[in-house]
């Protein structure tokens, strides 16, 4: 996501990625209904492709709803400016939600954002979120060097009316959002932390279909309960 007016073209776009040596330029395009000079094009990165659009001089990206903002510039304001967007191309569109396919999504990005300085935020449409640039570099750095998956920022958690948690964008992985009822968790806090350690557990394992007995960061044993319609997984203690 940029300032309006401050997205690149597809020159700047080559220009930045001549200088990441993991990624090349495989194919590129008129933008269909463009004005003329604007560009699509097709990013490779180990071995997967992407295509890039919204390039400069044609239409931006335009976000909304991004409810769940983390550490993002606060002179952004609320108009969220205009991005580039970036999906798996279509010999991966089967897999888009899977984790190799997000992971180098999301290292792509990161190339794309370390070496263009006007991108001010990464906007991740399945969580609604909305990511600075410096947090997503941080979180995507530390998740390509071993560490764990960054739920928070490819997930989110908020509150609900009567003050259950819920995640927001796991769904997009396995089909399933958790939900903390208010009354075995009343500390917010901790069921967002016990909810960063599950969805770091569950990411890449599936629809959870049975009752599943999970480990919880203090040791202590949690139960996650398909809920009857099957979109939510029910947080449990013992």
């Amino acid at each position: 996501m940029f300032r309006s007016g401050a997205r690149p073209d597809a020159v700047a776009v080559r220009r930045a990625i001549e200088a990441a040596g993991r990624v090349a330029i495989s194919h590129s395009g008129a933008e269909p209904g463009g004005p003329a000079g604007s560009q699509w094009l097709e990013l490779l990165i180990d071995g997967m492709t992407f295509d890039l659009s919204g390039l400069a001089p044609g239409a931006g990206y335009a976000a909304t709803d991004l409810r769940n903002r983390y550490e993002v510039p606060p002179d952004f304001g609320e108009t969220l400016g205009e991005g580039l967007c970036l999906l798996p191309g279509p010999h991966l569109a089967g897999g888009r939600a899977t984790v190799p396919v997000v992971r180098a999504q999301a290292a792509l990005g990161a190339e794309l954002v370390r070496r263009l300085p006007e991108a001010l935020a990464v906007a991740w449409t399945p969580a609604r979120a909305l990511v600075g640039r410096d947090f997503y570099l941080s979180m995507v750095e530390a998740w390509l060097a071993g560490g764990p998956f960054p739920a928070l920022g490819l997930c989110a958690f908020r509150q609900m009316l009567g003050g259950a948690i819920q995640s927001e964008g796991l769904a997009f992985f396995i089909g399933q959002e958790l939900h903390f009822d208010n009354a075995e968790f009343p500390d917010s806090a901790a069921a967002v932390r016990l909810g960063l350690r599950l969805v770091n557990e569950l990411v890449g394992g599936g629809r959870v279909a049975d009752t599943l007995s999970l480990t919880g960061p203090d040791g202590a044993r949690v139960t996650l309960r398909p809920s009857g319609n099957g979109r939510f997984l029910r947080v449990e203690r013992g």
